[in-house]
């Protein structure tokens, strides 16, 4: 079957009558079955920072951690947290508070003189999330960086071949969701060393609904 916009737009449809009466705005998955792939390799360990061209009706929140005049400017950018050095430095050692900001936030900025700062208190609970910070210079367009990153979503492969990703919710239209997930699917037919041809099936599924098979 082709992947193509009128497909997925289809098996889109039918994800969305499997999702049942839910009382909130389910979210919709991409799963990808992968094949013939050697895990053990780089090649298995994919980790891809894709924007895509509509967000996900659940916009990334935010956590942006600068200094001066560049925390201003994420404060006006309306970045869902800002992280000052001092307010970083006070929170040292505090593992209760430094796991509810990893937990609340998706997406972390740092303006790059900080990174040292940020691996020492941050990383040991970003790391392990895959959510170490962007680094970005003190002059970067903080506004444009906040809004492209609303809309990214992070592709990864990890111990199993199998790939699943937020692509949208349900009050988007069919025609949204399936352009972010042929967004998706270009990164990846760059990335597998077959390109489309690792993936022996693709699923599309509501949080709680059943999911939809096609074979490529």
């Amino acid at each position: 079957m082709p992947l193509d916009n009128k497909t997925l737009s289809e098996v889109i449809k039918q994800a969305k009558s499997k999702a049942g009466e839910k009382k909130f705005n389910q979210t919709i998955d991409l799963i990808l079955d992968i094949i013939e792939i050697d895990m053990k390799s780089p090649e298995g360990r994919i980790q891809e920072v894709v924007e895509l061209p509509h967000d996900t009706g659940k916009p990334n929140k935010i956590c942006v951690i600068a200094s001066g005049e560049f925390a201003l400017k994420a404060k006006n950018a309306n970045a869902d947290y800002v992280l000052e050095r001092a307010d970083l430095e006070s929170l040292n050692g505090k593992k209760k508070e430094l796991r509810k900001i990893a937990n609340t936030n998706d997406i972390f900025i740092s303006e790059a003189p900080l990174m040292p700062l940020v691996g020492k208190i941050l990383g040991p609970v970003l790391g392990p999330r895959g959510k170490m910070p962007i680094p970005v210079p003190p002059n970067a367009d903080i506004g444009a960086l906040i809004n492209k990153h609303r809309k990214t979503v992070v592709v990864r492969m990890r111990n199993q071949p199998i790939i699943q990703v937020p692509v949208g919710s349900q009050q988007m239209t069919d025609e949204e969701i399936a352009e972010n997930i042929m967004t998706v699917l270009r990164v990846l037919d760059g990335k597998l060393k077959r390109g489309l041809k690792n993936v022996k099936y693709v699923f599309v599924k509501t949080s709680m609904g059943e999911p939809v098979k096609i074979k490529p």
